[in-house]
């Protein structure tokens, strides 16, 4: 078990997630969403109150797995200090 000690000041924001909003298969080429694309969002999304970044993960996540099936439980949780 290792643990990790950070300095947070207010105004920081952490975000934990599962594997299954990176891993759903979607888009135009019917491909995983991939961690770097999800790094990309959450990067330019994070200045954004927490609720409108809820409601852009729930629509980016709606339109990119269009009428595929999800395949994994998905769980991104944001705590703004």
């Amino acid at each position: 078990i290792s643990f990790f000690q950070f300095e947070l000041k207010k105004g920081d924001t952490i975000y934990v997630f599962t594997d299954g909003y990176a891993d759903q298969f979607g888009g135009p080429a019917g491909k995983k969403f991939k961690y770097s694309q999800m790094k990309e969002f959450i990067l330019s999304i994070q200045e954004m109150d927490m609720i409108a970044q809820r409601n852009l993960l729930l629509e980016r996540f709606a339109q990119w797995k269009s009428e595929l099936e999800q395949i994994d439980d998905v769980c991104v949780i944001g705590v703004r200090i």
